[in-house]
C-alpha cells in the first residue's frame, strides 16, 4: 500500500477537526484516518509543571516532527503505528497509545503541517480551511475550558502571547500552500462532499492499482 496524505490546516479551532472527522465517517474507516497533529507535541518530563505551562505550544518546536514523519511514512507503507495521546491538562505525554492501522488515506490534520517544509513535502493534497477570528477564538474558549480544562484568564494570555502571534507569524502564511481553501470547514457541507468525492476516486484508483 502507498497511502495517500491529504492534509487539512488552518486556524486554532477553525473547524479542521470537524471536516476531518465528518471525512472520516462518511467515506468510512476502512478507507481513511485521522492523524492529528496535536497528539505529537513534544514530551517533556524533565520539565516542571510550571515550565511545562510556559512553553510555546503554537510554534512549529513544540512538535514531536520527527516522530509524526516517521509514522506518517509507515502508514504510507501499509505499517501500523502506536499513535501517542497528549494530555492537555498536564502537558505530558500518555504511557499509552493507540494502535493505528495503515489506510488508503491519511487525513492529517493541524495548524502547522503547511508551516514545516518536511511535512509539507509529504502531504499529496493540501486544504486549508478559512474561518473568521471572532468566531474560531470564541470556538476556542469553549473548547479549552469545556475539554482541556481552561480557565478564561489562562485562555487570553495563551492566545494573546502565542496562540495570536503565531497565527500571524506561521500559520496564515502557509495557506499559499493550499490546493484547496474550505469557508467553515466541516460546517461547510459542499465543501466536504468534494473532497470526500476526491477520496472516493482515490480508494477506487488505490483498489485497481
Amino acid at each position: 500500500m502507498n497511502s495517500i496524505i491529504i492534509g487539512i490546516a488552518g486556524g486554532t479551532a477553525s473547524g479542521k477537526s470537524t471536516l476531518a472527522r465528518t471525512i472520516h465517517h462518511q467515506s468510512g474507516p476502512t478507507d481513511t484516518v485521522i492523524i492529528k497533529m496535536d497528539d505529537y507535541y513534544a514530551h517533556r518530563p524533565q520539565l516542571t509543571p510550571a515550565e511545562r505551562e510556559a512553553v510555546n505550544y503554537d510554534h512549529p518546536d513544540a512538535f514531536d516532527v520527527t516522530l509524526l514523519i516517521t509514522h506518517l511514512e509507515q502508514l504510507k507503507k501499509g505499517k501500523s503505528i502506536a499513535q501517542p495521546i497528549y494530555d492537555f491538562k498536564t502537558h505530558l505525554r500518555s504511557t499509552q497509545s493507540i494502535q493505528v492501522q495503515a489506510t488508503p488515506v491519511i487525513i492529517l490534520e493541524g495548524i502547522m503541517i503547511f508551516a514545516i517544509p518536511l511535512l509539507l513535502a509529504m502531504i499529496d493534497y493540501k486544504i486549508f480551511v478559512d474561518t473568521p477570528t471572532d468566531i474560531r477564538l470564541l470556538r476556542r474558549i469553549k473548547r479549552d475550558i469545556e475539554e482541556r480544562g481552561r480557565d478564561l484568564a489562562s485562555i487570553e494570555y495563551q492566545y494573546m502571547n502565542t496562540v495570536r502571534p503565531m497565527h500571524d507569524l506561521f500559520v496564515e502564511p502557509s495557506k499559499v500552500h493550499a490546493d484547496i481553501i474550505v469557508p467553515e470547514g466541516g460546517y461547510n457541507q459542499k465543501g466536504a462532499e468534494i473532497l470526500l468525492s476526491k477520496i472516493a476516486s482515490i480508494v477506487k484508483e488505490n483498489a485497481l492499482s
